[in-house]
């Protein structure tokens, strides 16, 4: 309530001539509405906080929600397939995860003590590896580097690793706690992606119900593009780093590579899931383990990469990923990093399938706009010649007839007759 004070009178009488003075203005708040407004911020405060709660409390599981939809999406395809040839859509996902489940438990099985002692064995030869690359560093370029201080840094000192993993353990008790965690995780994983692989069009259905009619076309076309294209790149993807895999494991055992199958593995996650860096890191790091105690070994290892390279590029990968996407270098190195930070290693391996059904919902909904010559033009080269040479398309088909318009043709005078002489 605002409120305004008169001018002071002088005493005596009738005021004189005074000068003008601003009125005073006052604010007056009423008790019910300052209350009131007291009250809802309060409770919005309150209830933000409770949903940072609770989101805090549950980002575990919607990460492993978020797991299950991508393995969902990877198991469409073929659950697809096999529910057009008349099987039934539980049957079908049902024996599509039992598959992928025996290959599992039979690679386990086969390969798992292998794995884990080389994957030890390992671990405890990159102190050794770490320095003799640094000895070599010293003598190549006669550095003084102390390869002492930087293997304690790397926290890679047996004592260092030991404390590490009692830490990371707790004893007895933190064992158990985290194989009971994990094997929670891993139920949560499986029944959450079998369901949606089960259920996928009646979740679609049940999602689209709530939505208005105009945005129902648009949340279909988003579904589809995310099964279509992320679930074939995911499948894609994994397809190509086990070929790569077993064609690397099947020559670093031949040739003598030591721990050859967890560093296969390595160099197959990395080509895969890792852009542009990932194929030369996972072949140097091998090339690390055997240089120095047999060089002759490293260069067959650099040679077998790049012949393989060129197999997988123009074999391989147009045969595989002919029905997926392909997303820019820089976009999904971005998102390796970006879902690395997020959700650690798990996250840097999903980065890439995330980006790539943002992709394709840009592409299909973005709007593209024809590019100026300067822009169009290649580097070095004038833009008035780019240009010329590379006609921009227009958006709107041309008509045939239309397409040139037709130069009138202007008719010539008719020429007089000449009259014929008679005999």
């Amino acid at each position: 309530m605002f409120s305004e004070r008169p001018p002071d009178t002088p005493p005596g009488g009738s005021a004189g001539p005074t000068p003008a003075r601003t009125p005073v203005m006052t604010i007056a708040l009423e008790p019910r509405a300052l209350r009131r407004s007291v009250v809802s911020i309060l409770v919005i405060v309150t209830a933000w906080l409770v949903a940072l709660w609770v989101f805090h409390a549950v980002s575990d599981f919607l990460f492993l929600l978020l797991l299950s939809w991508l393995a969902a999406m990877a198991m469409e395809p073929p659950v697809a397939g096999l529910a057009r040839r008349g099987l039934p859509r539980g049957a079908a996902a049902g024996l599509v995860g039992g598959v992928v489940a025996v290959a599992a438990i039979l690679l386990g099985v086969v390969f798992g003590n292998v794995f884990f002692d080389q994957t030890s064995q390992l671990v405890q030869a990159l102190p050794v590896t770490v320095t003799e690359v640094i000895s070599w560093v010293n003598r190549t370029f006669s550095l003084t580097i102390n390869a002492d201080t930087i293997v304690a840094r790397l926290s890679l000192t047996p004592e260092q690793v030991a404390s590490t993993a009692s830490n990371l353990a707790g004893g007895v008790l933190g064992v158990v706690s985290s194989l009971l965690n994990g094997l929670l995780d891993v139920v949560t994983f499986l029944v959450f992606a079998l369901y949606l692989a089960v259920d996928g069009p009646r979740v679609r259905r049940t999602i689209g119900s709530w939505l208005p009619p105009a945005h129902q076309s648009v949340f279909v076309t988003v579904w589809d593009i995310a099964v279509t294209k992320t679930g074939g790149y995911v499948m894609s993807k994994l397809e190509l780093a086990g070929l790569s895999a077993v064609f690397h494991g099947v020559f670093f055992y031949v040739v003598g590579v030591p721990y050859w199958l967890p560093l296969a593995l390595l160099v197959g996650l990395l080509a895969q899931f890792v852009p542009v860096l990932g194929t030369y890191i996972g072949i140097v790091v091998p090339v690390l383990f055997v240089i120095f105690t047999s060089p002759l070994t490293g260069l067959w290892i650099l040679l077998f990469a790049a012949i393989y390279q060129q197999i997988e590029t123009y074999l391989f990968t147009p045969r595989i990923s002919r029905r997926t996407m392909d997303v820019n270098s820089g976009i999904a190195l971005a998102s390796v990093f970006v879902g690395a930070g997020l959700w650690g290693p798990v996250g840097a391996l999903i980065g890439i399938p995330l980006a790539a059904a943002a992709v394709a919902v840009l592409d299909t909904y973005g709007r593209r706009h024809e590019l100026v010559p300067a822009l169009a033009a290649e580097p070095g080269e004038a833009p008035e010649r780019a240009g010329a040479a590379e006609p921009v398309v227009p958006v709107v088909p041309v008509v045939p007839h239309l397409a040139e318009p037709a130069v009138p043709v202007v008719p010539h005078p008719a020429e007089p007759a000449v009259p014929e002489a008679d005999s």
